[in-house]
């Protein structure tokens, strides 16, 4: 596991802060973000409002680019462990379609895992490194200064930071305090979701489906090889309660929906979820920022949702790190906006159209039968899986060739893998001229002579989230983009 960059000197005027950064909510998105920071030695406290862990074991899927991102920061051994792989399929609408072959990944797959699991490692990680995490501490309060900002927590005690971060989910008290807009469409459907024992056989189960015709596509019953299945059922209407449905409910919506109710009993875990879509109108208000859920809702369709949050907090990470740590260049943390939101924008965007396929109205069921000829096609197949997966996304850097802007895959280096080159969250050039340099940035950025023959330029700059900020082989260009990205050169 990655231990905190060395040689970075601790920030002036630490004493009247409590943290560097708060982060509200210690879900998956805010646990990342803490050992993002802590990669970086800056002094992280999370503020979780659950006293326990939730008892809702939802299955989530990781997608390719969580999955790098993971690989990235030494964790994908301890997720395998806990989770089952299935082919980088049928994502879209669940359309089915082969994997397209010769994906741009080492990781052409996606990873299924229970989500408590995800949040405790992630937590044990950024605990590991050094983060502090508070359960059972609600915050209901916050104001700003030109210095840092004081929170204010349930029972009435104060806590200072130089920056704080909303983690906090869908109803986002930190998004609320900020006044900021939450633009977007309210649920008109709900579904219910579970895992749990049933009482008839799969032939059974089979056979009563085979029977029943075309079903609202929102349903699906899928057994499982150990007498489980998972079901998926829509909901009566939409309500407005955050608690999981009860079993009672479920067997109720199965026999309005399918006639029987299977025999289900034992639940694993249930849930809700509506297909509300909403992005927040700013993701950034002066010191305070929002992240994750906090930031943009969507339907679960596809499961980008999870997947969406934590390479947010990669994205921020270490442009929040760098602006505790004071080099910074002036204008890098406003990239984090303008390079997420588009991202989010296009997920909702893409859970709006795959919604409309779901529906049983003749027009979209044309529109989807359009599209599953079209998915035939490679080409299309293949954009609708990187859009799925984010393995296709592009930061708007400037002009230059395609792969500026883009993730850089886990390369098979002279000297290993280049994702191992990324564990402590600096930047790295990979120099196959023997002529480029860092010189002035050694303190964030690392150097590597002579890489690989496979990596198709002859020198690339990599943010620490992996994405590709310059590619060439002139110093001084190189230099420009290094103080773009890194701040000033120091000695």
């Amino acid at each position: 596991m990655a231990g905190p960059a060395p040689g970075f000197p601790p920030p002036a005027d630490r004493p009247p802060h409590d943290a560097d950064v708060v982060i509200v909510g210690c879900g998956p998105t805010g646990a990342m973000l803490a050992a993002e920071l802590r990669l970086h030695d800056v002094r992280v406290l999370v503020l979780e409002r659950e006293t326990e862990p939730t008892s809702v074991v939802r299955i989530v899927g990781l997608h390719v680019r969580t999955i790098e991102l993971m690989a990235m920061r030494g964790l994908l051994d301890r997720l395998q462990e806990h989770g089952r792989r299935r082919p980088a399929a049928g994502f879209f609408a669940a359309i089915a379609a082969p994997p397209p072959p010769g994906l741009d990944t080492a990781h052409p797959y996606l990873l299924g895992i229970p989500q408590p699991v995800v949040v405790r490692l992630l937590e044990e990680h950024a605990t590991g490194l050094g983060a502090q995490v508070r359960h059972g501490t609600p915050v209901v309060g916050l104001d700003q200064d030109d210095t840092g900002v004081d929170v204010t927590l349930a029972d009435g005690h104060r806590l200072r930071a130089r920056h704080l971060v909303g983690c906090d989910g869908g109803r986002s008290t930190v998004r609320k305090l900020l006044g900021v807009g939450f633009p977007g469409e309210p649920a008109r459907t709900e579904t219910l979701m579970g895992e749990m024992a049933v009482g008839v056989s799969p032939e059974e189960i089979a056979a009563t489906l085979a029977g029943l015709g075309r079903l609202d596509r929102r349903f699906s019953l899928t057994p499982f090889g150990d007498g489980g299945c998972r079901v998926v059922v829509p909901a009566a209407g939409v309500t407005d309660r955050a608690a999981p449905p009860t079993i009672d409910e479920v067997r109720q919506r199965l026999r309005a929906v399918a006639g029987t109710d299977f025999g289900v009993h034992s639940p694993r875990w249930l849930s809700r979820f509506g297909d509300a879509t909403r992005l927040a109108d700013a993701y950034r208000v002066g010191r305070v920022l929002l992240a994750g859920d906090a930031a943009h809702i969507h339907p679960p369709i596809g499961g980008q949702g999870l997947n969406l949050g934590v390479q947010d907090a990669v994205n921020l990470g270490w442009k929040l790190a760098a602006q505790v740590r004071g080099w910074a260049p002036a204008t890098l943390l406003d990239t984090y906006q303008a390079e997420r939101r588009p991202v989010a924008a296009d997920v909702l965007d893409n859970t709006r159209a795959q919604t409309e396929l779901l529906s049983d109205g003749p027009g979209a069921q044309a529109v989807r039968r359009l599209l599953t000829e079209l998915m035939a096609i490679d080409a299309v197949n293949r954009h609708l899986t990187e859009k799925i997966t984010a393995i296709g996304v592009r930061y708007d850097l400037g002009p230059g060739p395609d792969l500026l802007g883009r993730r850089l895959r886990d390369l098979d280096l002279r000297q290993g893998r280049l994702y191992d080159r990324l564990r402590h969250g600096r930047g790295l050039l990979l120099d196959r001229t023997g002529r480029l340099g860092v010189a002035g940035w050694a303190d964030r950025v690392d150097h590597l002579a002579d890489p690989t023959a496979a990596l198709d330029a002859p020198g690339v700059l990599l943010r620490p989230d992996g994405h590709v900020a310059w590619l060439g082989d002139d110093q001084t260009d190189l230099d420009d983009h290094l103080t773009r990205w890194f701040g000033r050169p120091t000695g």
